[in-house]
Order: structure tokens, then C-alpha cells, then sequence
């Protein structure tokens, strides 16, 4: 179905009903529709009325499943400047017309170049051997003349050098046939015509360097981030070189020392495995034995290079690894974290996993690793715990946090037959 705008609208007058100064007419709120041609907002409204879905355009008859007006705002910027002039032009009395070169009225007509001309572009080199008249007589010459067509030549009548040169063609008659209309209303036309196309030159120019400016900050932002790509990439690939580098040294052959052992911990015969038992064993009471705390340490001992072992979990949910520092303390109750020279990662009771800093750092695990990869770096003062099932990291305690002297290996088995053992 072919709707009708009503006969009012500009868009049913032609291509001058936007406002160029030949036309009473301009569009009120002008919009687009999707097939690009144009109606006031008010005009295509009412055209529409009654039809929520499937309208269509009066001009093409083009169906749409949906009303989408889009506001046309370089076409409103331009009937706007066109109402300014007309407006101006009907309001104001003529002004005379000065030359824009000297500022002087422009009395005379010079038949070469087809231009009015002021006194003192008449004494000028350019005009010197031109044959000039007064503008009054070029006016009667055109009113008893022929149907010879009159071409005015805006840019030079207003003395712009610079602008691409059009011809606007008026019959004499046309032109001078009402008393009214006289020569500089003539010239009035054609510099609301220039005016207007300099207006869009200024508006081509102004949405091209938006255009421009807004190219150069997104390639800005590009640049940026790829900048800061290129810095992350370059630190992951130092950090998984040396990850590769840490397991490509050899397997710490680590054992556990039995002269450190809580009395309640039972090591089997090859000092690799460690649990807890159901009674208190009688050992010795030497000074390097935990009392306490049912912590065993390993009998290796470490204080330069890098290092790495792989503890697994045996049986129970309460245990923790690390490495803790030699002069660690081993009577009475002791601070499992470093400020008591011990760095270590565990599970408690509930299933929670930490790390045991202070405070203790619960760590956003789905499940706790059943095989831990422990790494000591001496040089660096580091420690990094990562799942050997999956090489995911598990927690790090950064560079420096170690001090500089002998690390072993710590175990702790709390839960009741709980169990870890040293992987081969």
C-alpha cells in the first residue's frame, strides 16, 4: 500500500522547496528513511497515521516492516541557513555592493569580463584595456537587447580567487522583466547561491576533520593496546621459559630426617613417606625433634640454585607443604607462616585450601591437588607451589620473601591417618 504526503510538504515541490532562496517552502524537522528520501517529521506523521507496521515511503513506495525516522541534521543545518537568508534578503534593505577587493560600490560594468566593477578596479592593469560602462547602462543595454543569456560569474563579482568558478544563466528578461527587480537583486541570488555552497564547503570540511581527528585517536587506542599486548606477551613468555627451565632440572632427590620427626609421625623405611600414627612413639627427645607442632622436616638442605620435588597426598584432608627455613623453631607451638621461617600451602579442616601466609590466604581452588611440584629458588628467595596433575600455578611467595640461608624441605600431618610421601 502506497501512502500520500500531503501536498504542502516540500518534499512534493522539487529540489528548491528546501529553502535556497527561490522557494517559500522549507522542511520543518526534517528525517530519513531507510530508503533515503526526505519528509518532515510532521508531513511523513501524518501520512502515516493509523499504520503501525508495514508503512511504506510516498516517494518510492518502498515497504517497512517498522516506522524509522532518522533526524537529518546536515539537511536541517541547511535549510536552516537558507530561512537565515531569505529571511535577511526580504527584511533588510538592499545594501550596495562593494567590491571585496577595494571596498568601493561597484558603478561600473565591464563588457570583457561580464562583471560589475568598482572606480578603482577600473584604473588597474586588469581592467586597464577592457572596454567599461556604467552599470546603469549595462542594465538598459540588457533590457532592449535579444534573448542573449547573461552569465554572472560569482567569483569574481565577490572577488574570490580561490573558489572553484560556476555560472548561474539568467535571461535578460527574466531577470529585468518586473520593475521591481534590477540589477544587484540579480547579483543577490547568486551570492545567497555562493554563500550557501560555501556553507557546505565549511560543513565538508569541518565533519572531515572530525572524520580525521576521530581516525587518529582509534589508531591512538590501537597502538596502545597493542603496546600493552606486546609487554604481556613478552611476560608470559619469560615466565613459561622459565617454568620450562624449572622442569627441566633434574627430580631433588629429597628424603625425610627422622631425628626431626613429631613422635606421633611414622616414616616408612625409605624416609620418603610420612603419617600419623595412633599413639605417641617413645624417640629421643633431642633438640632438633618437633614436639608440638607434627611437622618433620627433609634431611637435604639447600642454599643456592633451584630446586624442585613433588610431594603426593596419600589419605586425610589435613595436611600441609612447604619448606621451612633450618633454625626453625621446633619446641612448643610455632608460627606456621614466614614470619615463624615457614612457607608452605595446605588443607584444613572443611576442605579449605590455603596458603599460609599472615593472614592465611584461602586460595580459589575447585578441588585440592592430590600431587604438589614444589620450587625453591635460593637465588631469587622464591617459593612457587604448582599442581603436578595439571601444571597449573598454585600460589607463589615472591622473590625475596626466603631469606638467604639453609631451606628444607616441611611436612605437616594433622588429620588422623593422613599421610604424604615424597614422589621417586
Amino acid at each position: 500500500m502506497r501512502l500520500g504526503v500531503p501536498d504542502s510538504c516540500p518534499s512534493r515541490l522539487g529540489t528548491d522547496s528546501w529553502g535556497c532562496g527561490l522557494s517559500a517552502l522549507y522542511f520543518k524537522d526534517p528525517v530519513s528513511l531507510d530508503c533515503d528520501h526526505n519528509f518532515c517529521r510532521a508531513c511523513i506523521t501524518q501520512c502515516w497515521e493509523g499504520f503501525d507496521t508495514d508503512v511504506s515511503c510516498p516517494e518510492c513506495g518502498k515497504l517497512f516492516p517498522q516506522r524509522n525516522l532518522r533526524l537529518n541534521r546536515q539537511l536541517r543545518n541547511i535549510v536552516e541557513a537558507a530561512r537565515e537568508l531569505r529571511l535577511k534578503s526580504g527584511r533588510e534593505p538592499e545594501p550596495e555592493r562593494l567590491c571585496e577587493k577595494h571596498k568601493e560600490p561597484l558603478k561600473l560594468f565591464c563588457k570583457e569580463d561580464e562583471i560589475p566593477i568598482c572606480l578603482v578596479c577600473d584604473r588597474s592593469k586588469e581592467h586597464r584595456d577592457h572596454t567599461v560602462i556604467p552599470a546603469e547602462e549595462a542594465a538598459e543595454e540588457f533590457k532592449v537587447g535579444n534573448d542573449q543569456m547573461l552569465f554572472l560569474q560569482p567569483d569574481k563579482a565577490l572577488g574570490n580567487s580561490t573558489s572553484p568558478s560556476i555560472r548561474v544563466s539568467l535571461s535578460p528578461r527574466q531577470l529585468l522583466s518586473q520593475p521591481a527587480v534590477e540589477w544587484n537583486e540579480g547579483l543577490q541570488i547568486v551570492s545567497e547561491f555562493q554563500q550557501l555552497r560555501w556553507f557546505l564547503e565549511e560543513q565538508e570540511r569541518l565533519l572531515l576533520a572530525q572524520l580525521e581527528k576521530l581516525d587518529q585517536e582509534i589508531e591512538k587506542i590501537q597502538n596502545e593496546n597493542a603496546t600493552k599486548l606486546s609487554k604481556e606477551i613478552s611476560r608470559l613468555s619469560e615466565l613459561i621459559s622459565e617454568m620450562e627451565g624449572k622442569c627441566q632440572k633434574p627430580v631433588t632427590n629429597v628424603t625425610l630426617d627422622p631425628d626431626t620427626a613429631h613422635p606421633e609421625l611414622v616414616l616408612s623405611e625409605d624416609w620418603k613417606s610420612v603419617r600419623r600414627g595412633d599413639t605417641r612413639q617413645d624417640l629421643p627427645k633431642n633438640l632438633e625433634r618437633f614436639d608440638s607442632e607434627r611437622c618433620v622436616l627433609g634431611w637435604e638442605g639447600f642454599t643456592s640454585g633451584r630446586h624442585y620435588w613433588e610431594v603426593e597426598v596419600v589419605a586425610g584432608r589435613c595436611w600441609a607443604v612447604g619448606v621451612a627455613r633450618e633454625s626453625v623453631g621446633r619446641k612448643g607451638q610455632i608460627s606456621r607462616s614466614p614470619e615463624g621461617g615457614i612457607w608452605a600451602v595446605g588443607q584444613w579442616w572443611g576442605g579449605h585450601f590455603q596458603a599460609l601466609t599472615s593472614p592465611e590466604t584461602l586460595l580459589p581452588l575447585s578441588r585440592a591437588p592430590s600431587r604438589i611440584r614444589v620450587c625453591l629458588d635460593c637465588d631469587r628467595g622464591q617459593v612457587t607451589f604448582i599442581d603436578a596433575g595439571d601444571e597449573t600455578p598454585i600460589f607463589t611467595f615472591p622473590p625475596g620473601s626466603v631469606p638467604g640461608e639453609r631451606i628444607q624441605p616441611w611436612l605437616q600431618v594433622l588429620g588422623p591417618g593422613s599421610g604424604l610421601r615424597l614422589c621417586p
